[in-house]
């Protein structure tokens, strides 16, 4: 039986979905393009509880005529026994989509990959990174965009900016658990003596801002520089300074991209990344002010933390926070990242759920 916490907390996100519903019904919301995709992600979470809140329901309620029924027939008894499994397995479920979710969960996210230690042996691994996640993004049938690359001499990325797009589900609450020093140990191109070496890239993740207006941005506060962009070993690609640099001065933040061909376009795609930039430090502010609650989306934008080990001779891949470990490392970079992430998840979840118990 759901106890009286349960059933009030349930009923309020039931009142809503319905609420939300009737707004998405609405023309004029449409209008309103960010209102109205904020209003259909809201929905979809909802629309999760209402699908295992009629569930639980359906279950109860064929319990209690099993009950009812088993007085004259026994038959009906072990029945009973069966449903009483389930409506614990279905409250379960339903208590872990009462657990208070990052409220940025549902937006698209921004990943950055930066080379780290070890020269061009970290440029190449920051390129088997964007590979694995490009694999990864079109396994899950969404969508991904690179917004600025610098190309090292070797054909790897000294740092690459790409937008991941979802098509039902939030991208950055899956994405933002890979926020973090990536390690990896193999045997690298330019030696020459078959020696195992350790390298690093940074990954660093952001929330995709829905629309411009959300995160306000006075011109006066923007410093903008544009110069010659340029390619791999630091050669202009570009005989007119299209590349752009933005700061924002109240923060010190900058975003730059020479990715595209025109100017105008590096511009709007400089300011796509400063956007989430200052979203994710606004996220991070309230973080320090609620750490109980947001503990684990601190840490996934912190690069100094080393969360992951690739281990090539041993075809190994090693999670760090969460002890996950598998043999299969050739199989996580040719794109099969659920099962690590999922580790993420859970104990994202696990934690959620203690902290609501505190």
């Amino acid at each position: 039986m759901v106890d009286d916490t349960l059933t009030a907390s349930v009923s309020a996100l039931l009142d809503e979905h319905a609420r939300v519903q009737e707004e998405l019904s609405d023309p004029a919301v449409h209008a309103d393009a960010g209102r109205a995709k904020k209003l259909t992600r809201r929905y979809a979470e909802l629309d999760k509880v209402a699908a295992a809140a009629r569930h639980f329901a359906q279950l109860e309620a064929d319990h209690a005529a099993a009950v009812e029924l088993a007085e004259d027939d026994a038959d009906f008894a072990a029945e009973a026994k069966r449903l009483s499994a389930e409506m614990d397995t279905a409250e379960g479920e339903l208590k872990d989509l009462l657990v208070p979710g990052d409220p940025d969960d549902s937006r698209d996210a921004i990943i950055e990959i930066k080379a780290g230690e070890g020269g061009d042996e970290s440029a190449l691994f920051a390129g088997d990174l964007l590979r694995m996640y490009q694999r990864w993004i079109d396994s899950r049938g969404w969508s991904s965009q690179i917004l600025d690359a610098t190309h090292s001499d070797l054909g790897g990325y000294k740092d690459v900016t790409m937008a991941v797009k979802a098509k039902n589900d939030g991208a950055y609450g899956w994405v933002k658990f890979e926020g973090g020093v990536h390690r990896v140990q193999r045997v690298p191109v330019t030696e020459s003596q078959g020696r195992i070496h350790t390298s690093a890239a940074g990954v660093l993740v952001f929330p995709e801002v829905d629309e411009p207006e959300e995160i306000q941005l006075d011109e006066h506060d923007l410093r903008i520089d544009v110069y010659r962009s340029s390619g791999p070993g630091g050669q202009s690609v570009n005989t007119t300074d299209s590349a752009v640099r933005i700061t924002h001065l109240p923060t010190g933040i900058t975003a730059s991209c020479q990715n595209e061909k025109s100017q105008l376009q590096n511009k709007d795609a400089a300011m796509r990344m400063l956007r989430a930039r200052i979203l994710a430090k606004q996220a991070e502010e309230a973080a320090a002010e609620a750490a109980d609650i947001r503990r684990s989306q601190v840490r996934t934008v912190d690069r100094s933390e080393r969360i992951r080990t690739y281990n090539f001779p041993e075809n190994r891949i090693t999670d760090h926070r969460t002890g996950y470990k598998a043999y299969n490392l050739d199989q996580v970079l040719a794109g099969d990242l659920d099962p690590v992430i999922g580790s993420c998840r859970d104990a994202d979840k696990a934690a959620r759920l203690d902290a609501l118990g505190d």
